[in-house]
């Protein structure tokens, strides 16, 4: 994520569904770990996007049955 952010990326999150968490990175920021959120925000760059979560987790689930 850090060669994305140093190329111009002005966001970028990892999904982690294990720990069913969000790492949100952004320039000159340390990444932000958010716990199983319902949405994440796209803003400053996708003003107005939001992210959902849970239906990312729930084809994950079905995918390991």
């Amino acid at each position: 994520m850090e060669e994305y952010l140093a190329n111009g990326a002005q966001l970028g999150w990892l999904l982690d569904p294990f720990a069913k968490e969000v790492h949100v990175y952004r320039p000159g920021a340390a990444a932000e770990v958010l716990s199983n959120p319902a949405r994440v925000s796209g803003e400053p760059p996708l003003r107005g996007f939001e992210l959902q979560v849970p239906p990312i987790w729930a084809v994950i689930e079905r995918k390991k049955a």
